[in-house]
């Protein structure tokens, strides 16, 4: 009599109910796999917790691990919970604590480490003097790494040649994110109202701190003599320097925000934009590019991280280096003076390479192949203990 599969354990700080880009894809690629037919746990470590719990969803169990200030605490309450659950592997799903915890979990039972590693957990974490050791020793004693970017392929290689480095892009269903009449209606309306005549807009989504390069993006509005060609549109968290950066454009290029909101009311949104731009200095593959792509919306964007996967190198002239303000001038440009069919054009390359490069079922595959293969694969080595003499003493 055959027994039942250990599931896969997924350790992660992103998950729903939290909202941003490594939640939805934290959640889309379990979702995924468990519609498979592959058993998934997940570990939610998590603030707003204030006790530890586990229920049963379609296809695994959710861990509810409240993470205090005292994170060694809460991860030894999390390990005494957890240690009779003894999972077919353990995944760390980015950031701090997993990466903290996902190692040695993974070594008292026994089984294979996977690291996936996302956003800026490498670009960030490999020159942190706090962090970078947890990332450090996460990668060397990893049976298998991912990444979802060629770029971070290549550093993570680099510094591990030993380490095998898989690249999984982020996948989407172009499909299910789409847009209805009601969405652009809806945009169209927004623009009518909000966006003067002969206006292009720009919209710029997520959480738009330091590494996004936001500042960056402006200081190219002022320097490109492009003055009553644009209306900003802002779309999420916006941190202090980026909120007085566009203060200060605002003569230039006005601007709508709007606070963070849930993926699928974004749709309008994205609509009602001629471009979305991701002037990121670095970057993991933001669900935003892969989004606006889908749905024939151009990027203006730098070539960070993935980024630069999904950009054509050829022909495609709202792309720039990282942190090359002239480049960056020169494509803000070029949105403001191209005709609208060039742009209509760039927006539907953009999604035909989306639909045939960063499909989600795609991305489904490959994880589920490398779990399969590394329930596989035996890293237990005999443990041998030794009891010092009895009636030994230390001197």
């Amino acid at each position: 009599m055959s027994s039942t599969p250990r599931p896969a354990l997924f350790i992660t700080e992103n998950y729903p109910p939290d909202r941003g880009g490594m939640a939805q894809s934290c959640d889309r690629i379990v979702r995924a796999l468990r519609q498979r037919g592959l058993a998934i746990d997940v570990a939610h470590l998590s603030a707003r917790y204030s006790r530890a719990g586990v229920e049963a969803q379609n296809g695994g169990k959710l861990w509810r691990v409240p993470l205090e200030e005292d994170v060694e605490h809460s991860l030894n309450l999390a390990w005494n919970a957890m240690a009779g659950a003894r999972p077919s592997q353990v995944v760390a799903f980015g950031r701090v604590a997993p990466l903290l915890a996902a190692p040695v979990f993974a070594a008292w039972w026994r089984v294979p480490l996977i690291v996936l590693l996302r956003g800026n957990d490498f670009d960030a974490g490999v020159f942190s003097l706090r962090r970078g050791w947890v990332l450090r020793e996460a990668l060397a004693r990893a049976t298998r790494v991912c990444v979802v970017s060629r770029d971070a392929q290549r550093k993570v290689a680099a510094l591990f040649p030993e380490q095998r480095v898989h690249y999984i892009p982020n996948g989407i269903d172009a499909d299910e994110f789409r847009l209805h009449d009601f969405d652009r209606e809806k945009a169209r309306q927004w623009r009518e109202r909000e966006v003067a005549a002969g206006r292009r807009v720009i919209g710029l989504f997520g959480h738009l701190k330091q590494k996004k390069g936001g500042t960056l993006l402006l200081d190219a509005l002022r320097r490109a003599g492009v003055a009553g060609r644009f209306r900003l549109l802002v779309v999420g968290d916006v941190d202090e320097a980026m909120s007085a950066a566009l203060a200060e454009v605002s003569g230039i290029a006005p601007c709508t925000k709007l606070s963070f909101i849930d993926r699928y009311e974004l749709l309008p949104w994205y609509a009602a934009c001629d471009v979305v731009a991701i002037p990121s200095h670095y970057d993991g593959m933001p669900n935003v590019a892969l989004e606006a792509a889908a749905l024939g919306v151009p990027l203006l964007a730098a070539t960070a991280g993935g980024l630069a996967d999904l950009l054509p190198e050829a022909n495609y002239p709202l792309r720039f280096s990282p942190g090359d303000i002239g480049q960056c001038v020169q494509a803000v440009a070029q949105v403001a003076w191209l005709d609208d069919s060039t742009l209509m054009r760039l927006g539907a390359e953009l999604r035909e390479r989306v639909l045939r490069d960063f499909h989600h079922i795609d991305e489904t595959a490959r994880y589920a192949e490398l779990l399969r293969e590394t329930a596989l694969e035996n890293v237990s080595s005999p443990i041998i203990l030794h009891d010092a003499p009895m009636g030994a003493r230390s001197v």
